[in-house]
């Protein structure tokens, strides 16, 4: 694995299709995504949309990761467009699990955090986690996030068992 070079840019529309399959076989591959084995729920022309959408936006950003020309992870920061709320961006990292425990979503997350003070409007960044997900969590502190509530009954797995979710921010500048 220490040979293979990583690359990361911000997703364009041509990586609709492959994203879709990425983005499926991530969610079978963890149940800590709220996202499930559906994935995504669009189609490729829509994810394609969507997608020159986020490349033009300002406070929007999907950062995908590459190793040999395919995607491997993606985080992405996602800000809505009302001017009471337009300051805070959602968090969101995944990575396929023959590429955990190589540093790749530390190297994501700080690609994501220096965008989001260089280059955003951006002023506070949050995230949601399952309280049990302790690797995902040590990541977040690790970069300065911190918990400001839990949320009881925050997902449910296919069992039907609730879980408890944790709230985590991280002001900007």
């Amino acid at each position: 694995m220490s040979d293979i070079e990583i690359t990361s840019r911000e997703a364009i529309p041509d990586d609709a299709a492959e994203l879709l399959q990425v983005s499926h076989k991530i969610a079978q591959e963890t149940d800590f995504l709220i996202m499930d084995e559906a994935g995504l729920g669009l189609n490729t022309e829509l994810l394609a949309l969507q997608l020159a959408d986020l490349y033009e936006s300002e406070n929007n950003l999907l950062l995908l990761a590459f190793a040999d020309e395919k995607i491997i992870g993606m985080a992405s920061v996602k800000a809505a467009r009302e001017s009471a709320v337009a300051h805070i961006g959602e968090i969101g990292v995944s990575v396929l699990k023959e590429f955990w425990g190589i540093g790749l979503g530390s190297t994501l997350l700080a690609e994501v955090i220096d965008w989001s003070e260089k280059e955003s409007s951006l002023r506070r960044l949050e995230l949601t986690v399952q309280k049990r997900n302790e690797r995902a969590r040590y990541l977040y502190e690790k970069f300065g996030f911190i918990t400001e509530a839990t949320m009881a009954r925050g997902a449910k797995t296919l069992h039907g068992d609730f879980l408890d979710v944790l709230l985590m921010s991280r002001l900007i500048n």
